[in-house]
C-alpha cells in the first residue's frame, strides 16, 4: 500500500456578511467546498493559496489569519492518500461577478448566516463549516 499525503489549502473570504463557496463536478459528484486546492512540491503554503484562487477564480488574494489545519486522520474520497487541509482567511478588491473558464465549477456568495457543517460535501469542510456556525452564531445571537 502506497502511504502519502494530499495537501490541500484553501481561502475562507467573507465580505459584507456572506461567504465564497465553490460548486465542483469532481469525477461525476457535485462538491460544495471553499475555494483552493492541491499543494504542488517546492511550493509555500500560502503561495500555492494565492495560486489555487488565481487559477480557479482569477482573482489576486491577500492571505490572512490561519483559521484551521486538519487535526484528525482523513483519508481521500478519490485515492489512497491521507488528506490534510490548512484553512486561511483572505480578502481581495470584490469582484462584481465571478466567471470560470471551466463549465465544470460554479462559483458564488452566499450568507455566512446560511453556513454550517451541512452546507459542506467533504468531512474537513464539514468540520470548517460547522467551526464558522459556531464562530458567527457566537457573535451574532
Amino acid at each position: 500500500m502506497d502511504k502519502r499525503f494530499n495537501i490541500r489549502v484553501y481561502g475562507i473570504w467573507i465580505q459584507d456578511g456572506k461567504i465564497l463557496v465553490n460548486e465542483e463536478l469532481i469525477r461525476g459528484r457535485k462538491i460544495i467546498k471553499f475555494p483552493g486546492g492541491g499543494l504542488d512540491w517546492g511550493e509555500g503554503i500560502k503561495d500555492c493559496l494565492v495560486r489555487e484562487w488565481k487559477e480557479e477564480l482569477s482573482i489576486d488574494i491577500q492571505v490572512l489569519d490561519h483559521f484551521y489545519t486538519t487535526d484528525f486522520f482523513q483519508p481521500s474520497a478519490f485515492d489512497n492518500s491521507q488528506v490534510i487541509s490548512i484553512y486561511y482567511f483572505v480578502t481581495a478588491p470584490v469582484p462584481d461577478i465571478f466567471v470560470n473558464s471551466e463549465a465544470n465549477e460554479r462559483t458564488y456568495w452566499m450568507n455566512i448566516s446560511d453556513v454550517s457543517a451541512d452546507t459542506f460535501t467533504l468531512a474537513i469542510d464539514k468540520v470548517v463549516g460547522g467551526m464558522l456556525f459556531e464562530h458567527f452564531h457566537a457573535i451574532t445571537y
